[in-house]
C-alpha cells in the first residue's frame, strides 16, 4: 500500500475517533434550532453573517449540557415570564420553575459570552 494511502486512511481513521465528542451534545430539531436564531438574530441587529454565525453558536453551546427537553421546558417558562394577569403568576409564583428560568438564563448568558454574543 502507497504511504500516501496509508496517511489518508490513518487522517480518515482519526476524524472518526474525533466525532464521538461532537455526538455527545444533544440533539435539537433543526425548526427549532432555526427559531432560536432568528428570534436571536432579531434580539441581536448587526450584519447577517456574523449573527447568523454567532446565534448558532449560543445554541450549539447551550445543546453541549442542556438534553432537548430539558430545554423545551426552560426556554418555555422563561418565555412564559413576560405574560400578564393571572396567565403569568402561574409561572411567576411557581419557584421550580423560577429556579428553572434562572439556570437557563445563565446558561444561555454563558453561552452568550463564549459566543462573543453581548
Amino acid at each position: 500500500m502507497p504511504v500516501t494511502a496509508l496517511l489518508l486512511r490513518v487522517a480518515v481513521l482519526a476524524v472518526a475517533a474525533a466525532a464521538p465528542g461532537a455526538a455527545r451534545a444533544y440533539d435539537y430539531p433543526t425548526s427549532e434550532r432555526v427559531v432560536y436564531v432568528e428570534a436571536c438574530m432579531r434580539d441581536h441587529p448587526g450584519g447577517h453573517y456574523e449573527m447568523l454565525n454567532k446565534c448558532s453558536c449560543v445554541l450549539d453551546t447551550i445543546a453541549q449540557s442542556l438534553p432537548y427537553d430539558d430545554y423545551v421546558e426552560m426556554s418555555t417558562a422563561a418565555n412564559a415570564t413576560s405574560i400578564g394577569g393571572e396567565r403569568g403568576a402561574y409561572i411567576r409564583d411557581v419557584p421550580m420553575l423560577q429556579d428553572q428560568i434562572r439556570r437557563y438564563k445563565a446558561l444561555q448568558a454563558q453561552a452568550q459570552k463564549s459566543c462573543f454574543l453581548q
